[in-house]
């Protein structure tokens, strides 16, 4: 996912942060905050807490929308916010990133509040939670950065998709009918404005959505969707328009609870406690990267970070909030508002608790469409056509990952849609290396040999030489041309220039092999790097080649034992002197 703006590093930012030594015992200390990121805080307070109330500016009507398209309410977006962006402020491994409900986690949990209900959203959070924490222990989150650009660009797009398709029905001011899939959703609210339209709605959503597009490009640092929203709101309230409005929201945090907590449903819930909390590690750890892309010197920790979002998600649900994750739009507002530590995302947390504590009912009016017209403004803003444009036409493979991974984010599952995005670009990437890969027959040097002795030499003597990676999409086209080899006594196979080797590899060089020696051809083989020698050796040739002396450190070594081959067979008697 991008933010169109990762090109404008800041001169000033500090450098790294180095946890200093944890006096807890590992793994658990190298996961837990320690005195360097306190001693980061006190650099430029003033700086971070600016960061930290533009950042909350933002945050409070994407936070309330969000809660109100996830289906627990604004009030669950709001705590989110609040409770989630304090936790991974402190513990996440990111000294930029801001947290809380996101469009791509809401999209996953349309579906789980449809069939288990707002208790099974909760307990939801709760496994994940979990997870995200065992992950962080494992030392998963390293693993992220191996996702191609491709499939995160597909997967934003998809998430754009459907994010603009959820609000259809609260920007044409009509009720959502109950359904997973959002395609029809929104079909079904479109037939029913058509029977029964709601133009002011509609007049609120687009005036919104339309202010924050126009504004974000001539005046990008000023907080568009706020104003637009506050405005909107003193509109229905001064001429009391007959509009759907968010309604009460509590004024302090609730108390925490293991009221919803049904064991007996755990079973039921795992695969979507999976699902979440793949999600929540995959957008905290892009989101993150694109933080440290945006800075000079700072750089995440992203086993860390994992544990941040764990501990958010784990405390989350007690509060009645929904899951969160690291929030991209968020976390680059508060780059580019000039963010140094961690104090900034604390900052805004509390500044979203002030506001519930002190305009709960001035929030309680803003109008459902005014906040879908934020979020259809956000989706269209989450889609960098030229990113789109570039990976498109580097190349068709890139242009099919891209297509495929939006397709089915919109039409199954966000994390069966990132999960095919892999599974193809992996595909296609090992296809691509396949054909990198070749096996050549090379020249014997002739050194100091007379030509006479060089010409039988080549002729009886042949040298092939494997470039590239010997695995398993690559190695049976070696099998067919090394076969195909004919009228020669001794075949040198060099291995010098061999990248990796594996299992399969392996069992085809030792095929090869067999199927030559069965003709009467021996093989001498030249180069095996230490590294690759594990696997050869599995299959037993190492040490059948070097027990008949077959296996050699340089090719030259390796064409001197075939002259001495030959020569002793008598294929050198003939050699006129």
């Amino acid at each position: 996912m991008t933010t169109g703006q990762a090109e404008d590093p800041r001169p000033h930012c500090p450098a790294p942060i180095r946890t200093a030594p944890s006096r807890w015992p590992r793994p658990l200390g190298r996961l837990l905050p320690g005195r360097a990121d306190i001693e980061s805080m006190r650099r430029q307070p003033g700086r971070d807490l600016l960061a930290g109330m533009t950042v909350a500016v933002v945050a409070l009507p994407l936070a309330l929308g969000f809660g109100v398209s996830s289906g627990l309410g604004a009030a669950a977006g709001l705590v989110t916010a609040i409770v989630a962006g304090a936790l991974a402020a402190v513990f996440g491994g990111s000294n930029l990133q801001v947290s809380g409900p996101t469009g791509a986690m809401t999209v996953v949990l349309v579906p789980i509040v449809h069939r288990h209900g707002p208790a099974g959203v909760l307990t939801v959070g709760l496994l994940a939670g979990m997870i995200l924490l065992a992950l962080a222990v494992l030392r998963v989150g390293r693993s992220v950065r191996y996702v191609p650009a491709p499939v995160v660009e597909g997967f934003t797009v998809g998430i754009a998709a459907v994010i603009f398709l959820q609000q259809v029905p609260s920007a044409l001011g009509v009720h959502a009918r109950n359904g997973d899939r959002v395609t029809g959703v929104a079909w079904a609210a479109v037939a029913d404005f058509v029977h029964r339209p709601h133009w002011l709605a509609l007049a609120l959503a687009v005036g919104v959505a339309a202010t924050m597009l126009v504004g974000a490009r001539l005046r990008p640092t000023v907080p568009f969707s706020l104003l637009a929203v506050a405005l909107a709101t003193a509109l229905v309230t001064a001429r009391e328009w007959d509009v759907t409005t968010l309604g009460a929201i509590p004024a302090t945090l609730p108390g925490p609870s293991l009221g919803f907590l049904d064991i007996t449903a755990i079973p039921t819930l795992a695969t979507a406690a999976v699902a979440v909390a793949a999600l929540a590690a995959l957008e905290s750890l892009l989101s993150a990267s694109v933080a440290d892309g945006m800075t000079v010197g700072q750089n995440h920790d992203p086993d860390r970070e994992l544990f941040g979002q764990g501990l958010a998600n784990l405390a989350v649900p007690l509060f009645g909030g929904v899951p969160a994750t690291g929030a991209i739009a968020r976390t680059a507002v508060n780059v580019r508002s000039g963010a140094s530590s961690r104090l900034a995302a604390l900052a805004h947390a509390v500044v979203l608790a002030g506001v519930m504590l002190a305009a709960a009912p001035l929030v309680a009016r803003i109008p459902l469409a005014a906040l879908a017209g934020v979020l259809l403004a956000t989706a269209v803003r989450m889609v960098e056509v030229s990113s789109l444009r570039t990976l498109g036409r580097a190349s068709h493979s890139d242009a099919l990952v891209m297509a495929l991974t939006a397709g089915a984010t919109l039409a199954l599952d966000l994390v069966i849609a990132v999960v095919l995005g892999l599974a193809v670009a992996g595909a296609l990437a090992l296809r691509a290396i396949a054909r990198t890969a070749r096996v050549e027959e090379v020249p014997l040097d002739p050194g100091d040999h007379h030509d006479s002795e060089h010409a039988l030499l080549a002729e009886h003597i042949v040298a092939y030489r494997i470039d590239g990676p010997l695995f398993f999409a690559a190695a049976h086209r070696f099998l067919l041309e090394l076969t195909e080899v004919a009228d020669v006594e001794i075949l040198i196979l060099r291995l010098s220039r061999v990248s990796a080797v594996d299992g399969t590899g392996a069992l085809v060089l030792r095929d090869v092999i067999d199927r030559l020696e069965h003709r009467g051809v021996k093989v001498y083989v030249s180069g095996l790097r230490p590294e690759h020698a594990k696997a050869v050796a599995a299959v037993g040739l190492v040490d059948r080649l070097r027990g008949q002396g077959r296996l050699f450190d340089s090719t030259p070594s390796a064409i001197q034992a075939a002259r001495d081959h030959l020569h002793h067979t008598g294929a050198l008697a003939a050699v006129p002197t």
